[in-house]
């Protein structure tokens, strides 16, 4: 698992993979990390949106979910796919943030190019373009593999007990920032913190407050 180079600020992206506004914020997130390569660590976390007595079937919540998904569209751009529609209407998909989080954790782990936010939006499209269950482990086997990491490493680290406890620190992790919904973007530079989003922002409104938070810090 790669660490923050010491010297660079980091961008703290504070997600859940089930959130369809993370589903529309993620590609800003990414769009972010190219362009300051090197200027900034760009850091993803969990927070366990749905879990414990929350998981159960989306049919559940789905009257809410259908709705929010039109909005989020209008805003973000983003699309959902009619598999996903499909799913939702008939229900029975158990939604739990459990299963993507401990993956996403796993695949930090193993990933030596920085790349643990591609893999995140690639698991929000396999749910919200595709419709797949993010509770089967073979869903994870294409979005593992295409981006280079080891299928049988993920695999055997999945299944560790240190998995499912560095995922519920994680969840905990978040939770002790304060964050109330997702997404929500922390910048930290040195010792100093810098909340640049709560809720979805456009690119140029991130890039804008990124910059500014800087400039403040360098003063």
């Amino acid at each position: 698992m790669p660490s923050s180079t010491p010297d660079l600020p980091e961008l703290l992206y504070l997600f859940d993979p089930l959130c369809g506004w993370c589903y529309g914020m993620t590609p800003v997130v990414q769009q972010i990390q190219g362009t300051l390569a090197g200027q900034l660590h760009v850091t993803i976390l969990s927070g366990g949106m749905i879990t414990g007595e929350d998981v159960g079937p989306i049919g559940s919540a789905w009257p809410y979910i259908s709705q929010a998904m039109q909005q989020v569209s209008q805003v973000t751009g983003a699309s959902f796919g009619e598999a996903f529609q499909a799913v939702g209407e008939q229900g029975q998909q158990v939604q739990d943030s459990e299963p993507p989080s401990r993956a996403l954790a796993v695949f930090r782990q193993l990933d030596e190019r920085e790349q643990a936010v591609n893999f995140a939006h690639a698991v929000q499209e396999a749910l919200f373009q595709d419709g797949q269950d993010l509770n089967l482990l073979n869903t994870y086997e294409p979005l593992v593999t295409k981006l280079g990491v080891s299928w049988p490493e993920f695999l055997l680290r999945w299944e560790l007990p240190t998995s499912r406890q560095a995922v519920q620190q994680e969840f905990a992790a978040v939770a002790r920032l304060g964050v109330q919904g997702f997404p929500m973007c922390i910048l930290r530079v040195g010792s100093q913190g810098y909340v640049l989003a709560r809720g979805y922002q456009p690119y140029a409104t991130l890039l804008d407050g990124i910059q500014q938070a800087l400039a403040q810090a360098a003063e």
